[in-house]
């Protein structure tokens, strides 16, 4: 027969349960819980012995739900309170602090504090290799399309060699806005050239190439953005 160690008796007053469990009348919860898993196993399998260690559990309980019932702070509640509050202000040194308001993504900003940057002047520099020939060859291409085939619109000639340029500006110095501030720059100044070109000169060229107004006025820009892509570093 497994023999029973000996519990600690419960003394005659409200705080029997706590002397059987071998708890305070202050335990938390949890602390009441261990302290009945430690009682079970000290006694083993004697009923007897199990069963008052569940009583003791069970008047715990209630005693503490009844308190709750009658608007009554138990004192383990008042502990965990007081520690709590005291673990808090060490930390903090000035009480509870409120809670850290989430941080809002930040919106991507410009360049320069939000503005655009400021265009500079560029570095000039003859591009070479097979860049070199690709913007050639492509100036080319624009250029025969703008002369010798009129049913070419001009402005989407105009918009493929602006971006072929920015492109260009962008591989070489690797810097967005500057390529494509200096593109515009050379499509707006050829785009005025031209305009006074248009009113000027004969729509007959030397070379006995008809042209139209618009497609005068496009050529001075298509011609500046080729030579920007060529040589701006």
């Amino acid at each position: 027969m497994t023999s029973t160690p000996d519990l600690p008796q419960p003394e005659a007053d409200a705080s029997g349960p706590y002397a059987l469990l071998g708890v305070q009348a202050d335990a938390s919860f949890e602390q009441v819980q261990s302290a009945k898993q430690e009682r079970l196993a000290e006694v083993g399998d004697d009923p007897l012995a199990r069963a008052r260690i569940e009583a003791a559990y069970d008047a715990v309980l209630m005693e503490r739900l009844k308190e709750r019932q009658q608007g009554k702070v138990s004192t383990a509640a008042r502990s965990a309170s007081a520690r709590e509050q005291k673990t808090t202000t060490t930390k903090t040194g000035a009480g509870p602090s409120l809670p850290a308001l989430p941080k809002l993504p930040s919106l991507p900003s410009l360049p320069a504090a939000g503005r655009l940057p400021r265009l500079s002047l560029p570095a000039l520099s003859l591009l070479q290799g097979r860049d070199g020939l690709v913007v050639l060859g492509g100036g080319a291409v624009l250029l025969a399309l703008l002369l010798l085939v009129p049913a070419t619109s001009p402005e989407l000639l105009l918009a493929l060699g602006t971006l072929g340029t920015i492109a260009m500006l962008q591989r070489r110095n690797r810097r967005f806005w500057p390529a494509v501030g200096w593109s515009f720059a050379l499509l707006v100044l050829g785009l005025l050239l031209g305009g006074l070109l248009a009113g000027a000169l004969s729509p007959v060229l030397p070379l006995g190439l008809p042209l139209n107004p618009l497609q005068v006025q496009s050529l001075p820009a298509l011609l500046l953005l080729i030579i920007g892509a060529l040589l701006i570093a």
